[in-house]
């Protein structure tokens, strides 16, 4: 199995724990999504909102970043300024735009991701420091997929201290097939 395989896979795996986890998030009131725990983005819903926002940032790098815009509710494109930036308040409207950019990323792995692509260096600015920086863009997709699962990671464990439990969230779960 290739590199691109397995990305493709995490893509599949990023799409099927993000259903289960916008799912559950969907069962608690505004006020418990919302409620500043001290997590690295405060909230529940400020850690999902990191979260669609970064990987459009890293998306935007690996593809034509107009393809990643986030629009307002006029229709106005966002501008992206911070990590802890807000992108949208509406739970239902954060689920909306979740859904897209997995599929989106989910159709970048199967129809644009290929070796060669993976073979190229990524030079990039980041958000949190100053300067350019240039990593290998194998490393950098495998990061990509890293950040969505270490961040879920914590909204599950913030999930886990309000009493619910959103069940096995490993990719062998989503992986394994019973032999018999």
């Amino acid at each position: 199995m290739e590199l691109v395989d397995c990305c493709r896979e995490l893509a599949r795996y990023n799409s099927w724990m993000n259903r289960k986890l916008y799912q559950l998030c969907g069962t608690l009131s505004d006020e418990e999504r919302k409620r500043d725990v001290r997590a690295f983005f405060g909230s529940i819903h400020g850690t999902l909102n990191h979260l669609l926002l970064t990987d459009r940032v890293q998306l935007g790098r690996f593809i034509q970043s107009d393809r990643t815009r986030s629009i307002d509710a006029l229709g106005n494109e966002i501008t992206i300024r911070a990590l802890d930036q807000e992108l949208y308040s509406e739970f239902d409207e954060l689920s909306r735009q979740r859904e897209q950019t997995d599929a989106l990323i989910e159709q970048w792995t199967q129809e644009e991701l290929t070796p060669a692509f993976l073979e190229r260096t990524l030079e990039y600015r980041a958000m949190s420091a100053p300067g350019v920086y240039s990593v290998p863009m194998w490393a950098a997709v495998i990061h990509f997929f890293n950040h969505q699962t270490h961040h879920r990671g914590q909204v599950t464990t913030l999930l886990s201290q309000l009493g619910h439990d959103i069940g096995v969230t490993d990719l062998m779960a989503m992986l394994r097939r019973p032999l018999q």
